[in-house]
């Protein structure tokens, strides 16, 4: 029987990391994400999901960073504030392993991308809920979506990749 979950914000991350200066990786995570899943327990491959993540949760862990990444010149939070995934299907590669395809909006540009999924199981809190964990990655490149402010090193190379590796943990509480 299909199920709607509810994304536990408290024990699930957003986080991405790309290349600083060529030599080095950045980190940031947004704190606030939102969203749902509807799936049967019996076969996940019917499952939809839809996220949407604050942009202006952003933190690199550097204020002066993260304003910028609110900027024009990256997300520009005030035309954008969310991002967001719908799925659009899912695939079984193996045993706890699936392939979620959907369609992703960063800054009002939205492009498919496949999420490498791991399911880490269902479980039974210590208050009686429902819970089912995820892991998910996935890589981007940051021009694709409009992001494209960078500095040119001169040393050769430039401040910020293009590549943009994305990982997910995920708490989903089985609501009803």
């Amino acid at each position: 029987m299909t199920a709607t979950w509810t994304i536990d914000q408290s024990h699930s991350l957003a986080e991405f990391s790309v290349r600083h200066m060529m030599v080095a990786t950045a980190k940031g995570q947004f704190q606030t994400i939102t969203g749902t899943a509807r799936f049967d327990e019996g076969d996940l491959t019917t499952a939809s999901v839809e996220a949407t993540i604050d942009v202006a949760s952003i933190t690199t862990r550097d204020a002066k960073r993260d304003e910028h990444l609110r900027s024009a010149d990256f997300f520009e939070v005030e035309a954008h504030p969310t991002i967001t995934f719908k799925s659009t299907g899912i695939t079984k590669k193996r045993d706890d392993r699936f392939d979620i395809a959907g369609d992703l909006t960063i800054r009002g540009v939205t492009r498919s991308v496949v999420l490498d999924t791991t399911f880490n199981g269902i479980g039974t809190s210590p208050w009686g809920t429902s819970v089912a964990g995820f892991e998910a990655e996935t890589e981007i490149n940051r021009k694709d979506f409009g992001l494209e402010w960078n500095v040119a090193l001169e040393t050769g190379g430039v401040l910020v990749s293009d590549k943009v590796k994305i990982h997910l943990e995920v708490e989903l509480i089985k609501q009803g």
